[in-house]
């Protein structure tokens, strides 16, 4: 029986229906760079890298392919935007790329600049060559088929820069979006945001708010952002966004039962289509800065001129019309432009720089009598404006205006309950960004079904929950989180920053190998400024030793390699409170000792589990029926080994069966970071070497083994050493060498110090270390013998 032709075409578009329908179920590509540049020496900034990770996290489960850094000096932040234009042009049409910088920015002769972290701008001559102009790579964007591309610029700070000479004006430059564009700063142009402690700033937790709404135009996002941070910041903040984005793009869908959103698009609409004068002032206030436009801000001063909130838009719109006359100037570029800026604006914000243009075209500072001004889009300024542009910078929060705080958004929900983020752990490796405890996105809001999953985005396949990504979701015993379980905590929580954490570019991340090989800190490992809060930017990661003491093979710090010392190399002194074996004669004894300290005494709070001074189970949570601070029988702590006593006392020194320690017991998964979790046992699962024997004549260091092998907890102890394991890695066997005269004998190190920031020992603290040492009878019955 044939088949008619219309079955056939019927089962011919099936079939087109069937194999097309996954390409076009997943046909857009989402891409994004983030960086968060914090550690300025000049002037260190709290939030920058954090907001840029909680940026970064946020894009990620919305079914971006992000990579990012953190403390990029130039060559880095150069190399590293190259590696993502490479990826955008390489992505495809369908591809939607978001930019995320923070930092500091500066703006100059109408260009926006991005400042890295190693910038030395002490002039505005400086800025082009340390500085990286925006514009550079966002037309490179604007050239490439691209669906939408996103430039977000949360940099409009109070910058420590070009103190000499004529001043720059503040904050960021009015920039014009590109088709397909998105452009937003954290502040209005020609403003700054007040200063942030963290562990966020206001604008990343806008942003980040408004983009798991779901069902909002990039429009309405970031008029969501503004309206946020504007009531959050008490007016003293208030972004600014330019958009010709005419396709659709919605970060994530909003499901029809959801429930109501925090925008009520139906009252401001409703607003939107009615004169500002037919409501009262604090909804027109509301209204005029969602529109942020200069009709706005004219409508409601000319509603309300009286109102306490004039003021408030006064300055508002003398910031965009001063900001828009200098936009046009700087595109004319002739000394007639800026002549006629001069005109306007004499004490003008960039009055400095139109005088250093008119100097470098060797034009005169006063126009001639034939000077014709060019023409503006905006009447000159009425008085009442000038005030608020007779500065370099404007600054909402300047108490010498008396603005009053705006009232609240009516139209705005209050930020929901569930957008808490705590501070992020300290970021997990060279230039990476901290990974924020991800927050779950409710689950009416999911990421639209046509978007490309990224590779190996573990956030995006479990934005629901928090099992895999945080990997923290251990139960409590009952009666409270016991030392254990809250260490397990700890652990989870680092990997689950790891597994999470930001991909670096390509070029950051050959710099960062090459880095950390060469044992060096490098850019981006700066220390934090004065009161940088712990897991802030820049703050480094928490070892738990003495700053400048890095553990052996984290951040490329060389691992021993054998007990000797380099012929000519300074005697290395160890850190406070960390164990070195045989120091004093007694295994597992510290030897750092601050200035003043007697001989063989341990500083406080930096005494480690059974050395001498320290109470055995002090930190440590005691087995039922144990009196406190005493180990149970048989479970003696690793390293508190007894010096002999003298002879006459009746006490006994202790035997190498007995010495051997067992290995403490902990619950599983538990790592306190306040000791070793290898309690002392050296490399090669080996006892830590004595330097000198019972008769004071040195020994080799060897191996310490009782009487039928080692007990099952020690040996259970050396055969879960992990590789690679970052408290207490494991060490290559060392060699055995001569031992050295008695007067030169060096103890082996367990912990070197860094390449920087320790210094030899002064000679005479080493006759201190060198005098520690118990002396040793000889000669006497039960001795042995003089040499």
């Amino acid at each position: 029986m044939k088949l008619t032709s219309k079955f056939k075409l019927s089962c011919f578009a099936l079939l087109l229906l069937v194999f097309a329908a996954p390409a076009f179920a997943q046909s857009e590509k989402r891409i994004a760079f983030v960086v968060g540049n914090a550690a300025y020496p000049a002037a260190p900034l709290a939030t920058a890298a954090n907001d840029a990770g909680l940026i970064a996290q946020t894009l990620q489960a919305a079914g971006f392919d992000v990579s990012g850094a953190r403390d990029l000096d130039g060559e880095s932040l150069r190399a590293a935007f190259r590696d993502f234009l490479d990826k955008a042009q390489a992505s495809g049409p369908d591809t939607v790329a978001f930019v995320y910088l923070a930092g500091y920015g500066l703006q100059l002769e109408g260009e926006n600049y991005f400042v890295p972290v190693d910038a030395k701008i002490a002039s505005a001559q400086d800025v082009p060559v340390e500085a990286l102009r925006v514009s550079d790579y966002t037309k490179r964007l604007t050239g490439l088929p691209l669906k939408a591309s996103f430039i977000v610029l949360d940099a409009a700070r109070d910058t420590p820069f070009a103190k000499s000479g004529p001043p720059l004006a503040g904050g960021l430059a009015l920039a014009d979006a590109e088709p397909n564009m998105l452009v937003a700063f954290n502040a209005t142009p020609g403003t700054i945001a007040p200063a942030e402690n963290g562990p966020y700033g206001a604008y990343a937790r806008a942003l980040t708010e408004m983009i798991r709404e779901g069902g909002l135009p990039p429009s309405d996002v970031f008029d969501g952002v503004r309206l946020r941070v504007n009531e959050e910041t008490k007016g003293a903040q208030v972004p600014w966004d330019a958009s010709r984005i005419a396709v659709s793009v919605v970060f994530f869908e909003r499901a029809a039962d959801a429930p109501p959103p925090a925008i009520r698009s139906d009252r401001m609409n409703a607003m939107r289509s009615q004169p500002l004068g037919d409501f009262g002032a604090g909804d027109a206030y509301a209204a005029a800065i969602e529109q942020d436009t200069l009709q706005g801000y004219e409508e409601f001063l000319a509603a309300y001129p009286g109102d306490p909130l004039a003021n408030r838009v006064r300055a508002l719109l003398a910031a965009r019309r001063e900001a828009l006359v200098w936009r046009r100037t700087c595109h004319v570029g002739t000394p007639d432009a800026y002549w006629s800026y001069l005109s306007r604006y004499p004490r003008g914000p960039h009055a400095a720089d139109a005088r250093w243009r008119l100097d470098s075209l060797a034009a005169a500072m006063e126009p001639p009598p034939s000077f014709v001004p060019i023409e503006y889009d905006v009447p000159p300024p009425p008085p009442a404006e000038i005030v608020y542009v007779e500065r370099a910078v404007l600054v909402f929060s300047d108490p010498g205006f008396g603005f009053v705080p705006p009232p609240p958004i009516a139209f705005l929900a209050p930020v929901p309950a569930y957008l808490v983020f705590p501070p992020p752990p300290p970021p997990v490796g060279l230039f990476v960004l901290p990974s924020p405890a991800f927050v779950p996105v409710p689950t009416w809001v999911n990421p639209p079904a046509y978007v490309a999953a990224p590779p190996g985005n573990v956030i995006f396949n479990n934005i629901h929950t928090t099992t895999v990504i945080n990997n923290t979701n251990l139960a409590a015993p009952s009666g409270g989180v016991g030392a254990g379980v809250a260490a397990g905590l700890a652990a989870g929580a680092a990997a689950g920053a790891i597994a999470a954490k930001i991909a670096l570019p390509p070029s950051v991340a050959r710099r960062a190998s090459a880095v950390e090989g060469q044992g060096a800190p490098g850019i981006g490992a700066s220390q934090p400024g004065p009161g940088t809060p712990l897991g802030a930017a820049g703050a480094p990661p928490v070892t738990h030793l003495p700053a400048g003491h890095e553990l052996p093979g984290r951040a490329g710090n060389p691992l021993p390699s054998g007990p000797s010392q380099k012929p000519g190399a300074p005697a290395a002194q160890p850190a406070f409170g960390q164990a070195l074996p045989g120091a004093n004669g007694q295994p597992g004894e510290g030897l750092g000792q601050r200035p003043g300290t007697p001989a063989g005494a341990q500083p406080s709070n930096h005494v480690l589990p059974g050395t001498a001074g320290h109470q055995p189970g002090q930190g440590l949570v005691a087995k039922p029926g144990t009196s406190a601070g005493q180990p149970s029988a048989g479970h003696a702590f690793p390293g508190a080994i007894r010096p002999p006593q003298p002879s006459g006392t009746g006490a006994k020194t202790p035997t190498a069966q007995q010495a051997l320690p067992h290995a403490p017991q902990t619950s599983p998964g538990a790592a306190s970071p306040n000791r070793l979790p290898t309690a002392h046992v050296a490399p090669g699962g080996h006892a830590p070497p004595s330097v000198t024997g019972g008769s004071g004549t040195p020994t080799k260091p060897g191996p310490v083994t009782p009487p039928g092998g080692p007990s099952p907890a020690a040996q259970q102890t050396r055969n879960n050493l992990p590789a690679g394991n970052p408290v207490f890695p494991v060490m290559p066997k060392p060699q055995i060498q001569q031992p050295h005269p008695p007067q030169q004998a060096q103890q082996k190190r367990l912990i070197p110090p860094v390449a920087q920031g320790l210094h030899p020992p002064q000679p005479q603290q080493a006759r201190q270390q060198g005098q520690s040492k118990p002396k040793q009878d000889c000669g006497k019955p039960g001795l042995p013998a003089c040499h």
